[in-house]
């Protein structure tokens, strides 16, 4: 038997690395953090709901750099709630999570809610909570990942402005618990306030997790851009203060026509690298977890409070001894690194530590060998016992990655209120209809006049010459490539008139916002074409 028997629950059992996981941190790890107060210093427990979840998404960023924007192009539909202005219009934080019935849980419910990750964000009081929020949504992007919206970043002007909550503690708590981090930056606003260092200094020990996203870079020239990615990197260097050089991410993550496109296909590429790692984040759940937990394992705590522990007088001049021990901090760190052989990365934030130990009584415990050797098992044994089921299940999750929204393979509905397909079904089916019902034959002389503009050979159009007539839209070519799998109902690598004018409705219906179905609706299946169905 190669897994070990753990409170009656044999790993060898356990067919999802999720469920060993949580097996793992309750027999072993959860006993270790609170017998020595971990969720003092650090993050709280972890519960059943924070194994179980589906990948999150934090989007970050100043106001108006367009956070809602992403979501929603993310989704291809706006979700309940949501404001775009460039006033500062998303004031609450907003969990973004699949559900077959459209609908808002408050804060408040959202913190007793067994089956949600968010109970433990109950400590940071009533003025949080109510700005804090779950929306539903029946969306096939969220069937596989959930998304966190956030307020945005105030400004250097608006710095004065008291939020009520400590808003960096709260960015830090959803990082801890997310897969991933966008943050957004807007190529007209590369200003860093003090509210803005403060949340990226936040973000730090989740360096993995974050992707730099510079947005509405459509609105710049190229000579422009060049300065704004220089100036934006130089900012960002001076707020991580860290050797390597970031990923920043340029494009323009919206719908609509793109205001300069001589950048087009950098932006395209750029997108389809951010967006392949978004849509792997399934895949590699199971792997982001089991990174958390050694992370948590790793955290040199148990030496650190045994070692105050051991300095403390019992029972005179214990205020002394506590200021002195908390300016020492640095040297119990040395002195702990050389004793147990324990990596500085381990260790906590000195500064950090220091703050948070001025509050505490320093009634801590000593150390408990059996606890720390329970510690040992789980780093040297039970971690490595996992990683055969951790690749047998990332070979079988093919079938997890994100579908819908622009992602391959995507379904995108139910679609928006006023939607031209709105009333043809979820599905994109329809019972028969009759050739005067083609809701394009209005418009049609006037993408005829366009059609027989372009020289078509033998009633029919190639795909380049359509081409350049679509990409003078502006729209992105992930969703032209769309639109023309759609228009060519026949799959014959051309468009006739028909087609071509259901191409040209298809356009018109993008660029005023909406989504795009993943099959043709009956009622747009040109009328010569309906035999084919």
């Amino acid at each position: 038997v190669i897994f070990k028997s753990m409170g009656g629950k044999c790993l060898k059992e356990v067919h999802i690395v999720s469920e060993a996981l949580k097996t793992l941190y309750r027999q072993k790890l959860l006993p270790l953090e609170k017998y020595y107060g971990f969720s003092d210093f650090h993050s709280s427990s972890l519960e059943d709901a924070d194994f179980d979840n589906k990948p999150m998404i934090l989007v970050v960023g100043q106001c108006s750099t367009g956070k809602t924007t992403f979501i929603r192009y993310l989704l291809e539909q706006e979700y309940p709630g949501s404001r775009i202005g460039p006033e500062p219009t998303t004031d609450s934080f907003t969990a973004i999570m699949h559900g077959e019935i459209e609908g808002i849980i408050h804060g408040n419910a959202l913190t007793v809610d067994p089956n949600k990750p968010f109970r433990k964000l109950s400590p940071f009081g009533t003025t949080f909570l109510n700005r804090f929020q779950c929306v539903h949504l029946p969306n096939r992007v969220l069937e596989s990942i959930s998304i966190i919206d956030t307020p945005g970043i105030l400004s250097v002007a608006k710095r004065k402005i008291s939020r009520g909550y400590d808003f960096p503690a709260v960015i830090r708590w959803f990082a801890e618990h997310v897969d991933r981090i966008i943050l957004l930056c807007d190529a007209h606003k590369l200003e860093i306030s003090d509210e803005f260092s403060h949340t990226i200094m936040a973000l730090r020990g989740n360096e993995d997790k974050l992707r730099v996203v510079l947005n509405k870079a459509d609105m710049v020239d190229s000579q422009e851009l060049m300065r704004v990615y220089g100036a934006l990197m130089w900012s960002l260097g001076k707020v991580f203060c860290t050797p390597e050089v970031l990923r920043v991410y340029i494009g323009s993550f919206w719908s609509s026509p793109m205001r300069m496109t001589d950048n087009r296909k950098l932006f395209e590429q750029e997108e389809e690298d951010l967006f392949a790692g978004i849509q792997n984040l399934p895949r590699n759940s199971a792997l982001r977890k089991l990174n958390d937990l050694v992370k948590r394992a790793r955290l040199a705590h148990a030496y650190i409070i045994s070692s105050l522990k051991e300095e403390m007088p019992l029972v005179f001049c214990r205020e002394k001894k506590k200021r002195d021990l908390i300016y020492d901090l640095p040297i119990i760190y040395s002195r702990i690194q050389q004793r147990y052989q324990i990596s500085p990365g381990d260790f906590p934030d000195c500064a950090k530590m220091q703050e948070q130990l001025i509050s505490h009584d320093f009634k801590f415990k000593g150390l408990k060998p059996k606890l720390l050797a329970g510690l040992d098992e789980l780093l040297n044994t039970d971690i490595a016992k996992l990683m055969p089921l951790l690749r047998q299940e990332e070979d079988q999750a093919d079938k997890l990655l994100v579908q819908g929204g622009p992602f391959l393979g995507s379904h995108s509905r139910p679609f928006t209120e006023g939607n031209p397909f709105n009333h043809y079904g979820s599905n994109g089916e329809s019972d028969h209809v009759s050739d005067e019902e083609w809701v394009v034959s209005k418009d049609k002389p006037k993408y005829d006049e366009i059609f027989y503009n372009l020289s078509p050979h033998e009633g029919k159009l190639s795909g380049t010459k359509v081409k350049g007539w679509m990409m003078s839209t502006r729209l992105p070519s992930s969703v032209l490539g769309r639109i023309w799998k759609l228009a060519d109902v026949d799959r014959d690598g051309m468009l006739d008139d028909e087609e071509f004018a259901l191409a040209g409705h298809l356009i018109e219906v993008k660029l005023e916002g909406f989504g795009l179905p993943h099959e043709l609706p009956a009622q747009l299946v040109p009328p010569s074409k309906r035999h084919h169905e």
